[in-house]
C-alpha cells in the first residue's frame, strides 16, 4: 500500500469511533439485560445458563462475544467497510491495497481483537466457579490480558500505518 496516497485514522480517532459503537453495544446490552431479568422474574429457569464455568463462558460468548463480533465482522466487510461509528467519523477498514476485506477476515480480525475480552471473562468465571485456582496464575492471565492491550494501543500510537497488533496480523488498515 502507498502510505504517501492514504491517511491512516489514528488513537483518538478509533478510540471515537469504538465510542459510538459502543451505544449499540451499550443498547444490545441493556436489552439482553432486560430480557434475562424479564424471563428470570416470570420463570426463575436462566440460572442452568451459568451453572458451571464451562456453562456461563459459553453462554456470555453465545450472547455477548458472538453478536458484537459479528456486527463488526458485517460492518467492516461491507460495502461502506465500517461499523456505523467509524462510517460517523470517515474511517474505512481496508487491506494492504485499500480495498474492502472479505468478511472471513473481518471476522477474524475481530476475533483478534477481543481476545483480551474473552481472557478476562475466562479469568473472571475461573475466580467465580473455581476458588482453588492459584491466584498466581490468575494474575498471569490479568498481566496477558493488558499486555496484549498495551501492544495493541502501542503499535497504534507508535507506527505510521497507524496498526494495531490484530491489524497487523490480518493485514488490514484504517484509513479516514
Amino acid at each position: 500500500m502507498d502510505n504517501t496516497l492514504k491517511t491512516y485514522a489514528g488513537f483518538w480517532q478509533r478510540a471515537k469511533a469504538f465510542a459510538l459503537d459502543y451505544f449499540i453495544i451499550l443498547g444490545y446490552l441493556i436489552l439482553i439485560t432486560l430480557l434475562f431479568l424479564t424471563v428470570n422474574r416470570l420463570t426463575s429457569g436462566l440460572q442452568w445458563l451459568f451453572a458451571s464455568r464451562i456453562q456461563a463462558q459459553v453462554t456470555v460468548f453465545l450472547l455477548l462475544t458472538l453478536p458484537v463480533t459479528l456486527y463488526f465482522a458485517i460492518g467492516e466487510s461491507s460495502v461502506r467497510q465500517a461499523t456505523w461509528g467509524k462510517q460517523r467519523l470517515g474511517l474505512k477498514v481496508t487491506d494492504t491495497k485499500g480495498n474492502k476485506i472479505s468478511f472471513w477476515r473481518a471476522f477474524v480480525r475481530t476475533l483478534l481483537k477481543v481476545i483480551p475480552w474473552e481472557t478476562s471473562h475466562t479469568l473472571i468465571w475461573e475466580i467465580r466457579f473455581s476458588s482453588q485456582t492459584d491466584p498466581i496464575l490468575i494474575n498471569y492471565g490479568f498481566a496477558l490480558v493488558y499486555v496484549l492491550i498495551g501492544l495493541n494501543i502501542s503499535s497504534l500510537i507508535m507506527t505510521k500505518t497507524h496498526q494495531t497488533l490484530y491489524d497487523f496480523l490480518a493485514k488490514t488498515f484504517v484509513t479516514k
